[in-house]
């Protein structure tokens, strides 16, 4: 994707080769700033403190996170040490537990000496498959808003709502949920996005809306709440949401307030997809609600907000009473049964286990059945 004209990916190899530069994501949407990763602790702290967000991206970041690793010190204990760091980052998105192993499991059996030039490759290849499959969902994607283009009179915008920021911002490129909306808008199809703020961290408003403006895409953020309201009166034409696991029975974690949207888009017959890349699916778990550990974050993100002031500094202020305590959970589970379709890199399936079974044959032993 493309910034004041620039192409960008989210993450790329420094020209040192010995760093991985990042968009700084902490940063915006006020200053666009680039930050350097030298060693497996700052891959580890930009996973944690969220200057890389996004199921796919923290994925990618820490591959990366393992070759820097690997460059200082080559041995079992340093590739399983580095291994148990980035692993404790985060403990919601299945997509850093896939690269970690992934990634471990193809350096193991080497020498050491090996090791290194060999973890480089690998994140290069798992960075480059995310942008294939982004493409992919995209195209996926994109016969539905094809579809709901073809009802309207001639020049009426598809109106999509999204939630939190599944776009490029939380991928290496491209994105999960805005994969299918930067196709059509892309074929010249009218799209219109309802963009959630997304609080505590405002990943919508500060992220998506800032994405979809540098691309072009028509675009109104609003408050968390008011998409319901929206359903209602007939403004929103198609949900669409990304996410960070998603069982094998179609159970859909995502960022807090998913659910809540999932039930308006119900009760108004409001169809309701998340964008999946297979490496965010969690071939293992089967039940959500009782299975996917849910991130508790800092209270302060709660009590507090950053923004910018008129001289164009940037500060951060209190919202709540001094004294008042706040909880953060980060995530909740959307139930299959909310769900309209997943869209994935192999096409779109039913949010079931024979849905997606049909799609990923290869993750389903021929003991597994389908939950009551």
């Amino acid at each position: 994707m493309k910034v004041k004209g620039q192409p960008y990916r989210t993450i790329w190899p420094g020209a040192d080769g010995a760093s991985v530069e990042i968009i700084d994501q902490t940063r915006l949407p006020h200053e666009f700033a680039v930050a350097r990763l030298r060693t497996v602790g700052d891959a580890a702290h930009a996973i944690r403190a969220m200057l890389v967000r996004g199921a796919p991206l923290i994925g990618a970041t820490a591959a990366y996170g393992l070759w820097l690793a690997l460059r200082a010190d080559a041995s079992d204990e340093a590739l399983a040490s580095a291994g148990s760091e980035l692993l404790a980052t985060r403990p919601t998105a299945v997509n850093l537990r896939w690269a970690v192993e992934r990634v471990t499991a193809w350096l193991a059996p080497l020498p050491p000496e090996m090791r290194a030039a060999a973890a480089f490759e690998r994140a290069a290849e798992i960075c480059d498959e995310d942008v294939g499959i982004n493409r992919a969902i995209g195209a996926a994607g994109l016969p539905v808003i094809r579809a709901l283009a073809a009802a309207k009179p001639p020049g009426v915008a598809v109106n999509i709502l999204t939630h939190c920021n599944a776009g490029w911002l939380a991928t290496v490129d491209v994105g999960t949920a805005t994969a299918p909306i930067y196709a059509a808008h892309d074929e010249g199809l009218s799209v219109h996005v309802w963009v959630d703020e997304t609080r505590p961290r405002n990943q919508g408003a500060s992220l998506t809306a800032w994405e979809l403006l540098n691309h072009g895409v028509r675009h109104t953020v609003i408050a968390d709440n008011a998409g319901g309201h929206l359903m209602q009166r007939g403004q929103v034409d198609l949900v669409i949401v990304g996410t960070d696991r998603t069982t094998a029975c179609g159970d859909v974690c995502n960022k807090i307030g998913t659910y809540l949207k999932a039930l308006a888009a119900r009760d108004n017959g409001v169809p309701f997809y998340v964008a999946a890349p297979s490496p965010s699916i969690d071939w293992g778990l089967r039940d959500g609600l009782r299975e996917i550990p849910i991130e508790n974050r800092s209270e302060r993100e709660v009590t507090h907000i950053s923004g910018r002031l008129p001289d164009g500094s940037v500060a951060t202020v209190a919202l709540t009473p001094e004294g008042s305590g706040a909880a953060n959970p980060a995530f909740d589970v959307t139930p299959a049964r909310l769900v309209t379709g997943i869209v994935t890199e192999r096409g779109i399936a039913e949010a079931s286990e024979a849905g997606l079974r049909r799609l990923f044959p290869e993750h389903y032993g021929p003991e597994t059945h389908e939950r009551d």
